[in-house]
């Protein structure tokens, strides 16, 4: 039968009807005659329904203390989300009115099944640890959740809770669901860091806490990643419920008593571990964290961002650390990362790594560690296992930056915005797990919180399909009836941030999913914080996408008024106006008016307004700080409200232009002036011009054939950086730049061979970073490592008449090698080839 042609929600409804028939005509045929069928994944949502409304939970008495929470787990958050109250037993019941949902350890829960002469179900294919099966009787009587440990337990009520059906007043199972799981990833895990810097998590109390570690356990993660009181972060935040190392603590139970993993990521921060009393007053602080803290599995130490510690005093304090670390927890573990190091330093670390200290459990790979995963995994002992740590939380200037991002989101959504990323985190997720056990994610927030789910569930499970993931997520976090549509938001969100903008159409058509959802979906719904993010994500695109259209076209109008003065001449002697003003000075009013447009009128005001209110409603649900002015967020993380007004045409740059031109006296060099400006990037006759950060607009620069999948991190091609102010040409917001000490390239044909040529570069600087970076045409020095200056500006240098013989020239930038840090060096905004008189 061929459903094409109708709705989505009608083709949906006629496929439930489909296979429930079919599951019908199978219970008469006895296709379901034994009592346990053989295991399956995910049923469609379309399938036969179990009611498990009226359910009783079995779990034996004698479960472990870590077992009981999971199946305390199981009935609260089934009534949460649908306000059916199941009730436990600790047997079987001799008579009961509905199904039985039999939870524990496998041994346990055979045992209470035979004891009432009921058949368990076939044994799993695996045991291995963290492992569970679910498995229903053909008729829904009885579902069985059986663990292959403590955590087993844990992750079969996670993966039934992902799978069950809530409604308002019904809980529901597809007929049929069995399932046998082990996860490939022995470490899936997340930092969730109580700080001021975060945009959420230092307003959040304990209850928040437990409900988001309840959260991750439900989608397989099984470990976190706590940060001390003192970090690269303020002591305090107007918004802490409690004092950061007794919160520490606190978080620390909580998590024990889910069997969840501990780690700390504890930074060296000090300015000399190899001053015995630094080291002393180290050892000192950080025994106070061992001492309280009631669990620690890892201590995981960067070696920078923060903390600039050469390797060798800081493999020493980690050695004194690790020993101190066992006398309080004696099955902890010591880890560290090379971040920060520049090749110097990264020779004499993995020099050390040979001799396999034994004190030292694992190394971490994160953001700002010089050496490729893969090359680190060689150059490492294979008897030290490597955690992932990406970072999930930001999207510019950072570890895995969105691909060539449009400016207009750049300069307003910056870097940590609410940034669902399905399918490029599993692309990223498929980077690092060849070489690593697994992973605890680098996040400052909740704004990742999408990103995080992928992971976890791609770590579960890697052939998962990530809109399955998405599925489940929309099921569980946001309402049953939403899954699909939420699953096709999240996606539709991502697929904003690709392409330019201004042409992005499908931008409205993600607001419009969404906007239906909030229009249809109760208070419930839109009281969900995780709801709202979304909502806001897409209001937030839409409006953006708005404002870009009118700017952009207000940008233009204001050209064309320029143009016309300057090319028309000035105005009949006997207009009045002329006599008073000069046409180029009428023309600047004209054209100033019309940019002043943006901030007198507000583009689409209803959907600002929106805006305004689920910034405000994402604070009063989960703290989300994105006013840094009425939330008391730190401003820059994740306050992109804060930037929601930023100009997105270089209106402020042209007035100030505006301003130098009508000091001038003279008609002519009026004139001369804003030619200039209307002119800027004119490469003049036989030149070219590259805007490096405008994907659209470097038809000279070399792009690079690795696919993002091998290349999230962009070690092996240049790509777009932000430089954000507003009094600058737009072609200055950004740039392109290659990482550590690889090199960009720009190449140029059908030259004059008998021309002379020169380059103007603009280049952008990181003032407190001092790289030096040199330029290169066809192998000749064009100039020598060189600071950029601390000022954006353009430079002339000429290029060799031997480059260019041949008609064809390649220009190379190339930063000092050997650097650490961010990586960053060769950052270039704009290049002019121009041809000399």
């Amino acid at each position: 039968m061929a459903l094409s042609g109708f709705p989505y929600r009608v083709r949906r409804v006629i496929q439930g009807a489909i296979v429930k028939s079919i599951a019908q005509v199978a219970l008469v045929c006895g296709l379901f005659a034994s009592a346990y069928p053989g295991s399956v994944g995910s049923a469609a949502e379309g399938s036969a329904m179990v009611d498990l409304t009226q359910a009783v939970v079995v779990a034996p008495d004698d479960l472990s203390p870590r077992e009981k929470k999971a199946v305390m787990m199981l009935v609260e958050e089934v009534r949460k989300r649908s306000m059916v109250h199941w009730t436990r037993v600790s047997a079987i019941p001799k008579s009961v009115d509905g199904p039985l949902i039999v939870v524990g350890p496998q041994a346990k829960v055979r045992s209470l099944l035979a004891g009432k002469g009921i058949a368990a179900p076939a044994a799993a294919e695996t045991t291995r640890p963290e492992g569970y099966q679910i498995a229903m009787t053909a008729k829904g009587a009885i579902v069985a959740v059986l663990g292959n440990d403590e955590r087993g337990v844990l992750f079969g009520v996670g993966r039934l809770l992902r799978e069950l059906r809530l409604t308002r007043g019904k809980a529901e199972l597809p007929a049929g669901f069995n399932e046998v799981s082990a996860p490939e990833s022995s470490l899936r895990g997340h930092q969730l860091g109580y700080r001021q810097k975060t945009n959420s998590y230092d307003a959040w109390d304990l209850a928040q806490w437990e409900q988001y570690y309840r959260d991750l356990a439900v989608f397989g993660t099984n470990a976190i990643e706590l940060i001390p009181p003192r970090s690269d972060d303020d002591a305090d935040s107007p918004l802490f419920p409690e004092m950061p190392l007794d919160m520490m603590v606190d978080m620390s139970r909580v998590a024990d008593e889910y069997g969840l993993d501990v780690w700390v990521w504890y930074p060296a921060m000090d300015k000399d571990y190899a001053d015995p009393a630094t080291v002393e007053f180290a050892l000192r602080e950080w025994e106070q964290v061992y001492k309280r803290l009631p669990r620690i599995d890892v201590v995981f130490v960067p070696g920078g961002d923060p903390g600039h510690t050469h390797p060798t005093p800081l493999m020493a304090l980690l050695e004194k650390q690790a020993a101190l670390l066992r006398k309080y927890h004696p099955k902890a573990q010591m880890w560290m990362a090379p971040q920060g190091f520049n090749k110097d330093w990264d020779d004499v670390f993995y020099e050390f790594m040979k001799t396999e200290p034994k004190w030292l459990d694992g190394i971490v790979f994160g953001p700002q560690v010089r050496t490729s995963l893969e090359n680190v995994r060689k150059l490492i002992p294979a008897r030290y296992p490597i955690r992932g740590y990406p970072d999930i939380t930001h999207s510019i200037n950072c570890q895995h930056p969105v691909p060539e991002w449009d400016v207009a989101y750049g300069v307003t959504e910056a870097r940590e915005p609410i940034n669902p990323r399905p399918l490029s985190t599993a692309e990223i997720f498929r980077y690092y797990q060849p070489h690593t056990i697994g992973f605890l994610t680098y996040s400052e927030g909740c704004n990742d919180d999408v990103n995080k789910f992928v992971w976890s569930g791609l770590g579960w499970n890697s052939k998962t399909p990530v809109v399955e993931i998405l599925r489940q997520y929309g099921r569980y976090f946001i309402a049953s009836p939403f899954a699909e549509d939420f699953a096709e938001g999240l996606l539709s969100l991502e697929r904003n941030w690709v392409g330019p903008l201004l042409a992005n159409g499908g931008v409205e058509t993600t607001l419009q999913k969404f906007r239906m959802m909030e229009l249809t979906g109760g208070p419930r719904l839109l009281w969900n914080w995780r709801f709202q993010q979304a909502l806001y994500r897409a209001y937030y695109d839409a409006w953006l996408r708005d404002r870009l259209i009118a700017e952009t076209a207000q940008r233009s109008a204001a050209a064309d008024v320029l143009r016309r003065s300057v090319g028309v001449g000035v105005l009949p002697a006997k207009s009045l106006v002329a006599l008073q003003n000069p046409t180029t000075l009428v023309s600047l009013n004209q054209a100033e008016s019309i940019l002043d447009q943006a901030d007198l009128q507000v583009a689409s005001p209803a959907r600002r307004k929106r805006l305004d209110e689920l910034a405000e409603a994402l604070f009063q649900s989960t703290h989300m700080q994105l006013n840094s002015k009425l939330h008391k967020g730190e401003h820059g993380r994740g306050t992109m409200h804060d930037s929601i007004d930023f100009p997105l045409n270089d209106r402020h740059w042209l007035k100030n232009e505006f301003a130098k031109i009508r000091r001038l006296e003279k008609e002519e060099e009026r004139r001369a002036a804003i030619l200039a400006v209307l002119d800027r990037t004119d490469p003049g006759p036989g030149g070219f011009y590259d805007d490096l950060g405008d994907p659209n607009r470097q038809p000279h620069l070399v792009r690079s054939s690795v696919p993002f999948v091998e290349n999230p991190d962009f070690r092996r091609s240049a790509y777009t950086s932000f430089d954000y102010k507003s009094d600058r040409p737009r072609e200055w917001w950004t740039n392109v730049l290659s990482m550590y000490d690889a090199s960009f390239e720009m190449q140029y044909d059908g030259l004059d061979p008998n021309a002379r040529y020169k380059v103007r570069v603009v280049y952008s600087s990181e003032p407190a970073r001092k790289v030096k970076v040199r330029l290169d045409a066809e192998g000749e020095q064009v100039h020598d490592y060189m600071v950029k200056p601390d000022e954006m500006q353009p430079l002339d240098f000429d290029i060799p008449a031997k480059a260019t013989a041949d008609g064809k020239l390649t220009i190379r930038w190339t930063r000092e090698q050997g650097y650490g840090g961010n990586g960053r060096g060769c950052q270039v905004a704009e290049v002019w080839l121009l041809r000399k008189p």
